[in-house]
């Protein structure tokens, strides 16, 4: 008498879906030596502030204020892919001051969260922001 094993149907698909989280466990990231460094960090969070403050500005018909941004601590660096390039989503804090025509005000403890895409011929750096689905790419200088 022979020894059976009854299978069930879920076993296969079962061992599909476990197959296929361990390939994605070890899917290769980006190197974090390669991420950006701070003083690119800084700009891409002024970028990001210009844009905001000149919509603003716009629709109040106010001027734009001066930005100057100090004490950035970056707390997070995760790697990953984005449009089958290395990318680093980037989060942490920063104090702002911003100098209004008659005022100078300052912020301490804000926070920011980042991606920034190192250009293929790795000469520059982009700031990327998830618009609808689609990632919009901004040089940053």
């Amino acid at each position: 008498m022979g020894l059976q094993m009854k299978t069930s149907w879920y076993q296969p698909i079962f061992a599909a879906i476990l197959i296929l989280l361990l390939t994605a466990c070890n899917a290769p990231t980006p190197p974090t030596e390669f991420a950006p460094d701070g003083s690119v960090i800084t700009k891409a969070i002024s970028l990001q502030l210009s844009q905001t403050q000149e919509r603003l500005s716009s629709s109040l018909s106010a001027t734009v204020p001066r930005i100057k941004l100090d004490s950035v601590n970056v707390t997070l660096i995760e790697p990953v892919y984005i449009a089958k390039l290395p990318a680093y989503h980037l989060q942490g804090n920063f104090n702002l001051t911003l100098q209004l025509p008659h005022q100078r005000v300052r912020q301490p403890h804000n926070s920011f969260d980042l991606y920034l895409q190192r250009q293929v011929e790795g000469k520059s750096w982009r700031l990327l922001r998830k618009v609808s689905d689609q990632w919009q790419s901004y040089l940053i200088d």
